[in-house]
């Protein structure tokens, strides 16, 4: 017995006709009926009841069939396994960013990871996080670094990343320029720059606002936190961003306050947990986790 035979047999009794399955495995339909006869005679029992149309399996040829879809299951395993070894040096992966966090603890990693494995071609895409959870689920992206919480979080692997809170950011002339602390509740009247739908930070803080007990008077959406935050500098209105963000942001030009109550800002990569992971892939991961364990150290 052979896996060839294994396959040949497979492929006829999910076709249910010697014609079609030899016409799927580009073989004459004599050389896969001997291929399949002989296996019949190796095992002693007769697999297929040939005077049915279609064919039928016995009773021993469905318990052939289990066990061969196994084994072509297992050895199919085993070479993409061995596959992913061999081209570990020469994967690709995916990942996708919220704009906002490209000067967070990413960079660093990234160089790492590429200068341990120069012929792993990472791309980075910056999306937002709704569109990040979607292209993911699709297949399109291999990772995302997303605000919690998703929305089918039982599809995904979690690693949390960074934890903050968002900031209220208002130009020095604003009258909370001068304040430590302002309730969320006082915003009410402000014209609020934020980010665009597609992005999860653009959803939370309008479902505080609501909690709060009003809705966000939105007076410009964007996908660039620079071009936001300028726009707050010429006096166009206020925003809310996390405290990494606001660390970089010039204290001349700019002044950064804690909101009341404050409002989470949960950063986390994810990716599929259905989804086979490659050596690459899982070195990543590792890389990642080395990363926020010296951070939190």
């Amino acid at each position: 017995m052979d896996l060839k035979q294994l396959h040949y047999f497979v492929t006829v009794a999910e076709a249910g006709s010697f014609t079609q399955a030899a016409r799927q495995l580009h073989l004459s339909q004599p050389s896969l009926s001997k291929m399949v006869r002989l296996l019949e005679e190796e095992l002693g029992v007769l697999l297929l009841d040939r005077s049915a149309k279609p064919l039928e399996l016995t009773d021993a040829g469905a318990v052939i069939l289990k066990s061969a879809r196994q084994v072509l299951q297992s050895v199919e395993r085993m070479s993409g396994e061995l596959a992913e070894v061999l081209a570990l040096k020469k994967g690709k992966l995916h990942l996708g960013i919220p704009p906002m966090i490209g000067s967070t603890f990413l960079p660093p990693v990234i160089e790492r990871f590429l200068a341990l494995y120069p012929d792993i071609r990472l791309q980075v895409t910056e999306r937002g996080g709704k569109r990040l959870e979607e292209d993911i689920l699709e297949g399109e992206l291999d990772f995302g670094m997303v605000l919690l919480p998703v929305k089918d979080e039982a599809k995904f692997c979690i690693m949390p990343c960074l934890h903050e809170d968002l900031l209220l950011v208002a130009d020095k002339q604003h009258p909370f320029a001068h304040r430590r602390t302002v309730p969320l509740a006082e915003l009410e009247r402000e014209a609020f720059v934020m980010f665009r739908e597609d992005f999860t930070l653009h959803h939370l803080i309008k479902e505080q606002c609501k909690l709060a007990g009003y809705e966000p008077r939105i007076v410009l959406e964007s996908s660039q936190w620079d071009f936001m935050t300028e726009m707050i500098a010429a006096r166009y209105g206020i925003t809310l961003l996390p405290e990494g963000i606001c660390r970089q942001l010039d204290p001349n030009r700019f002044a950064t306050i804690a909101i009341e109550p404050a409002i989470p800002w949960r950063l986390s990569m994810i990716w599929r947990k259905d989804r086979a992971m490659s050596f690459a892939a899982k070195e990543w991961v590792r890389h990642v986790e080395q990363a926020l364990q010296k951070i939190t150290r």
